[in-house]
């Protein structure tokens, strides 16, 4: 999701690719043996349901928990309260794809409070011209905040969708909710709505994506070091021309920050981001393997938390540079 101007100007390299590390030829649920699957500790599950930094909606707690708690419900209120400012033409909106200010807010909180100055409660439909415009992550950030809000677990996932355009990794955020009924993380997107769903080159369920539908930015970096996938097919599909390496490396740490409670816009790049045509040594090669070996499944994806507290070169810093915008920004705007 890169500005055109600044990704026109960014020069195309070859990516070396560091060699893979080895991996057991056995079969496996998300690179461990079926049947030594772990099933997620309590203690991760009450993390989950409780607010992060961006995800509390503080003033606005008592609205957001007017939201259904069953989520296919849920994900039909959030469809009626944002739009994808990339989409306008599918509502029949006469406008200009192109994000505005509204997109570049990051906060559950001042999401919401921008969507209920209009004094309609959050459970009132807005027609396609009043909705919040934003984009993927907003979806998923109000999805994540809302079914925290009603006590259940879930986390926002950075990643690759593989259902917009055939041979191509979208880049693309969804929901991880848990469902208690089988006891496993489930992805979910709450921005395809029926309108969406009808023009997909392939059949999915929203509510229930496979792992092949919907990659997490680990599992990308761990295919890519495998050599099972083309980091030049990877990106924004709107502008092939622009796909390559940096778009795994920097969802994958994307994600991790997620998992960890920061959960951020596309276009925000700090601290060791790759820039396009940028490529990796072999000592921060070492770290994103140490990194997808816990995110790549949703059992041990919590575990990233430690690495991610001890490792400050991946902490989200105070301020970001919004990469759109061109500029430094405090990750929570006044």
């Amino acid at each position: 999701m890169l500005d055109e101007s600044r990704r026109a100007a960014a020069a195309e390299a070859d990516e070396p690719s560091p060699a893979a590390p080895e991996r057991e030829d056995i079969s496996v649920c998300c690179g461990k043996p079926l049947k030594e699957a772990p099933v997620t500790d309590q203690d991760t599950l009450a993390h989950y349901t409780r607010p992060g930094r961006l995800t509390g909606a503080g003033a606005h707690h008592d609205a957001l928990r007017a939201l259904p708690a069953d989520v296919p419900a849920l994900f039909e209120a959030v469809q009626g309260l944002v739009i994808h400012e990339y989409l306008p033409d599918l509502y029949g909106l006469d406008r200009e794809p192109g994000y505005t200010e509204t997109a570049h807010l990051r906060s559950v909180e001042h999401i919401l409070g921008r969507l209920l100055a209009d004094g309609r409660p959050l459970t009132e439909r807005r027609e396609p011209a009043d909705r919040f415009g934003g984009c993927c992550c907003h979806f998923t950030v109000i999805a994540v905040a809302a079914l925290r809000a009603h006590g259940v677990p879930a986390r926002a996932r950075c990643g690759f969708a593989t259902y917009f355009q055939p041979d191509w990794y979208e880049d693309h955020w969804v929901v991880e909710r848990w469902d208690a009924d089988r006891s496993e993380w489930i992805l979910s997107d709450p921005q395809i709505d029926s309108v969406q769903k009808s023009g997909l080159p392939v059949a999915i369920d929203p509510l229930r994506l496979t792992r092949d539908e919907f990659v997490v930015g680990g599992e990308a970096w761990r295919r890519y070091r495998e050599g099972r996938l083309d980091p030049d097919h990877c990106g924004f599909a709107a502008h092939r021309e622009f796909g390559g390496l940096h778009w795994i490396v920097n969802d994958h740490l994307k994600d991790v920050a997620a998992l960890a409670g920061m959960e951020m816009l596309p276009w925000d790049f700090w601290g060791p981001m790759v820039p396009p045509g940028g490529s990796v040594d072999a000592e921060p090669a070492g770290l994103l393997d140490r990194l997808a070996s816990l995110t790549a499944d949703p059992e041990t994806a919590a575990d990233v938390r430690a690495v991610y507290e001890s490792e400050p070169r991946l902490q989200v810093p105070e301020q970001v540079n919004n990469f759109v915008l061109d500029r430094i920004e405090p990750v929570v705007a006044p």
